[in-house]
């Protein structure tokens, strides 16, 4: 699906994009939350079963990625960013391949806790000519036990001595519990280090204080208590929209506020000023596995690096333009990202 590109270049330059990703590279960003295993079936489909109308999927191969907030910090090591995760797995060949995967890609995951009676969350996703056909979760719900969080809370303590931003993924699988948000933002608090949040409001948590939320539209309606009707075509001009912006900025009082808006692209809002809609730039999607997380390293990058926040949201709409292009949950290059604001 074709998508017209809007020209923000008055804003944000290659040139400008160059120094920001060459001063990510000396920046460190430390990812916690539910981290997860994705795994992709491959094939193609040729028939419909005889045993019920269903596709047969003729197996090809099959592949493994970090997902959940792992995917966040793949994101972030894909950008050339120094960077490590913290969360909980299980006892289990999920946990190891995860690990495995973790070390490969250059992320640390020396704050993955092993967690008793708890299963490495796995996501398996079958996919056929470009397109998902089922997905089959396997996981545990349910909070960690509170000496899984100490832990992790005594392992986030060591890593913000030397960091210059967190950033948290709910994925409401019980890893973020109040107690580890509660420490995670008195530490980040008082070593000055900026905090990205992307929340799940069916997971109910005090998300007041943070650096950066970044719902989508519906997570946004959500937390702010309110059904979602249908959107204006025009974000700047969805006044039910813009009334969520504002109760959530009043009420949770996070620096930005940053609402994924998928095909209409990012809404960036801040307390005393005019929100400021970002058109997307992708030219195809494909999917948008994962691209939230890819908005949240994108941006926290970015800011880390020195950008306003008018350039950080620029900055990770380009980066998540080049991702919905791709089959599975993807990343962006350096390169890619560079080539995106060349047009």
């Amino acid at each position: 699906m074709k998508k017209k590109r809007a020209d923000f270049t008055r804003y944000v330059t290659s040139k400008r994009v160059r120094e920001l990703l060459d001063a990510a590279t000396r920046t460190r960003i430390h990812v916690l939350g539910d981290v997860m295993l994705d795994q992709f079936v491959w094939g193609k489909v040729g028939r419909i079963s005889p045993e019920a109308p269903v596709p047969v999927v003729e197996f090809s191969h099959e592949s493994f990625i970090p997902g959940g907030a792992a995917n966040v910090a793949r994101n972030l090591a894909d950008l050339k960013v120094s960077t490590s995760i913290l969360g909980a797995v299980g006892y289990d060949d999920a946990a190891a391949k995860l690990k495995d995967l973790l070390r490969s890609g250059h992320i640390g995951c020396t704050g993955l806790v092993s967690h008793n009676g708890r299963e490495t969350s796995v996501k398996t996703r079958i996919v056929a000519h470009r397109q998902q056909v089922v997905r089959i979760d396997r996981e545990t719900r349910g909070d960690i036990a509170a000496q899984v969080t100490e832990q992790l809370i005594a392992q986030l303590e060591r890593d913000l001595k030397r960091a210059d931003a967190l950033i948290i993924g709910d994925y409401a699988k019980g890893t973020v519990t109040q107690r580890l948000l509660d420490a995670a933002r008195h530490l980040c608090h008082k070593r000055g280090v900026w905090l990205s949040v992307d929340p799940k409001p069916s997971h109910k948590l005090d998300l007041s204080g943070v650096s950066l939320l970044t719902p989508n539209r519906k997570e946004a309606f959500e937390l702010a208590g309110m059904v979602d009707d249908d959107p204006h075509d025009i974000p700047s001009q969805d006044t039910a929209l813009i009334g969520v912006a504002d109760q959530l900025l009043r009420e949770l009082k996070p620096a930005l506020l940053l609402i994924t808006l998928g095909e209409h692209g990012l809404l960036l809002c801040q307390r005393g000023q005019k929100p400021f809609h970002i058109p997307t730039v992708a030219q195809e999607v494909f999917d948008v596995s994962g691209a939230g997380d890819t908005v949240i390293a994108s941006f926290t990058i970015a800011i880390a690096a020195g950008a306003s926040p008018v350039e950080a949201a620029i900055f990770s709409n380009h980066a998540a333009g080049v991702v919905v292009g791709k089959i599975g949950t993807a990343t962006v290059q350096p390169e890619e990202l560079l080539a995106s604001f060349q047009w």
